[in-house]
């Protein structure tokens, strides 16, 4: 049973960086509301933030008036004022898009008058000459100069916004994972793994288990979560120099992926990636984790068998390059002819937590539904860290209305 000190005004489930930016928007909206952040594991922002490649996007992808487009550009700016305030690296190394062929043009174009529209400053349209002046060892027949694009670590933001949080009083369990889900109308009541909790409210962050607690809270979500590993490689220090800052490709339009990139660190380090492939688990980092029920959960998905079925060249091309390196090195020599496979060395992945809906459809933008007295974030893909200081102030008045 609860005690006084189990019951809170709001409950989220999942100690990610969008999680935690939801309790600082809570409590910035309403200081002194009663609030616990529950996380599964011993340490906040142990997946999808902390196995990121740290950029922070400015929005020149997405399509106007859409929530990324809105969350993605006032997320900037918050996170850039939240690492000043913390004293946490923010290194603005600028980032440009290339077309390798003139194919590429329209789309690249179209990224162009997005970012535009979007309110993304400083954008500037390169020639051949152009690419060259910021990545000299780039080739490309045009490009797209987008000076905002930062690096940061997003595992030390996600540490200081828990320690933001119990400064100014809300609790962070660790190692609380959800185990069920109750609401009795008045209130939901959690079990999880450090004890029981219950609350006014409960905001699903999970993440990669996003749609499994919104089920567990009763609720029908219309997507399933689909994992993709993204994989990375590190170029060695001593040909890190064909890297200035951040080299982009124009990405395919058909799929929220950006394409094998090249991206500065912020401690300066150059990685290369990442690629998506189909993931055996869903927190399986490395090549081959298997996890039995995640992989037979996923390959029962109708809608995996509809993207299967029309993008499956596509997506055998991504498993080459993730068993190959000189496949994936032949990925990244269409942005930049001179790196070469020994230049490069395996080095961490990632799992993105793709929503799909029922008829294969790849959610793009991201998606939050309703249940009674919860709100459930089932689509938080990139540029999700970079927005979560938007997206939390965004959710923080979702839930303050509905539980007026």
């Amino acid at each position: 049973m609860a005690t006084m000190s189990d019951q809170y005004d709001v409950a989220i489930i999942g100690g990610g960086i969008v999680g935690l930016a939801t309790a600082l928007g809570l409590l910035e909206a309403k200081p002194g509301i009663r609030l616990v952040v529950l996380e599964k594991e011993a340490k906040v922002g142990q997946h999808q933030t902390g196995h990121n490649s740290g950029v922070v996007h400015t929005g020149v992808y997405y399509k106007p008036g859409s929530l990324k487009a809105q969350l993605c550009v006032e997320g900037l700016r918050k996170m850039r004022a939240f690492c000043e305030t913390e004293e946490l690296a923010y290194e603005q190394y600028g980032k440009v898009l290339v077309a390798v062929d003139e194919g590429e043009i329209p789309a690249l174009e179209e990224i162009h008058r997005r970012g535009v529209a979007n309110g993304v400053e400083g954008l500037r349209q390169l020639d051949p000459a152009g690419i060259r002046e910021y990545e000299p060892h780039a080739i490309g027949v045009a490009g797209l100069h987008v000076p905002g694009t930062a690096s940061v670590d997003f595992q030390q933001i996600a540490e200081a916004m828990a320690r933001r949080l119990e400064k100014q009083g809300a609790a962070v369990r660790l190692n609380a994972e959800a185990l069920s889900i109750t609401n009795s109308g008045s209130q939901i009541n959690i079990t999880t793994t450090a004890g029981d909790v219950q609350a006014g409210y409960l905001v699903n962050c999970a993440g990669l288990q996003c749609d499994r607690v919104a089920r567990m809270a009763g609720a029908d979500p219309h997507v399933q979560i689909v994992p993709f590993r993204g994989e990375y490689y590190e170029i060695k220090d001593e040909r890190a120099y064909l890297v200035n800052g951040m080299i982009y490709p124009v990405p395919d339009p058909r799929f929220p992926f950006l394409g094998v990139h090249f991206t500065k660190t912020v401690t300066g380090e150059v990685e290369a990636g990442p690629n998506a492939v189909l993931a055996l688990s869903r927190e399986g980092y490395r090549w081959g984790s298997l996890d039995t029920g995640d992989f037979w959960e996923t390959l029962r998905n109708p809608g995996l068998w509809v993207v299967a079925r029309k993008y499956w060249k596509t997506g055998i091309g991504e498993m080459v390059r993730s068993a190959s390196s000189r496949a994936f090195v032949a990925a990244l020599q269409r942005l930049v002819p001179a790196i070469r496979v020994e230049d490069v060395v395996r080095a961490g992945a990632g799992v993105r937590a793709q929503a799909m809906d029922r008829q294969g459809n790849l959610l793009d933008d991201f998606a939050i539904e309703e249940s009674p007295r919860a709100l459930h974030v089932l689509n938080a893909p990139s540029p999700a860290a970079t927005a979560s200081l938007a997206i939390g102030e965004h959710l923080a008045g979702v839930v303050l209305e509905r539980s007026a």
